[in-house]
């Protein structure tokens, strides 16, 4: 009976310590990251999660999960090419959610229903450096389908290994480049500008243009 009870003290001692690590990691990724908006005066929840996400009463036309923030209605100006085999349509999927801050037009506190937040001059909108705009003519082309097929027409592309990843790291959408296809929204890879892998020596261009 003492191995038993002490053989348990020992399982929970050490589930207790893999537990606590799992947490402490988990509230590093999104906690104290640019994306934790939990000090904001516009944020009277002060909870992390609720701005963009919702288990209750979610958007259900949003592709991203449980969403809970008001969704751009804006048209963009798109990246063109000569040199470009893909084909750019207006933004969607996880790309969509992420310029509902970033182009400037929905408040930043237009979440969960806050609707009417829509617009400039009412809420508080997004400033700065991390201001994209609806310009995106001059920006890393998005939402477009990069597969096989756009590897051999373009010749200088690597060859997605499926539909979700590039090398293992690098994550696409349905096939799709989206702009967590280089941005870890979560700040998972702890790595500077949100980027899922590092970019020194190029590395993170590199995963996908082979040059």
């Amino acid at each position: 009976m003492k191995r038993v009870k002490w053989l348990g003290v020992g399982v929970f001692f050490f589930s207790s310590i893999i537990l606590n690590v799992f947490v402490a990691n988990v509230s590093a990724d999104i906690q104290g990251s640019v994306h934790d908006f939990s000090n904001d005066n516009w944020n009277r929840s002060r909870e992390v999660c609720v701005v963009c996400h919702t288990p209750h009463r979610a958007e259900v036309n949003a592709q991203v999960p449980l969403w809970n923030h008001q969704t751009t209605l804006a048209t963009f100006s798109l990246y063109q090419s000569p040199t470009l085999n893909a084909t750019v349509s207006q933004p969607d999927g996880a790309s969509k959610a992420c310029l509902s801050c970033h182009d400037g037009t929905v408040a930043l506190d237009a979440f969960g229903g806050a609707i009417n937040n829509i617009g400039q001059g009412q809420g508080e909108h997004i400033i700065g450096s991390d201001l994209i705009g609806i310009d995106l003519a001059n920006d890393h082309p998005i939402s477009f389908v990069y597969d096989a097929a756009l590897a051999t027409a373009d010749r200088e592309l690597a060859t997605p290994q499926s539909a979700s990843t590039v090398d293992g790291v690098v994550p696409l959408f349905a096939s799709k480049v989206q702009c967590s296809t280089c941005h870890d929204v979560h700040n998972t890879a702890n790595q500077t500008k949100l980027l899922v892998k590092s970019n020194a020596g190029s590395a993170l261009c590199l995963t996908c243009h082979v040059k």
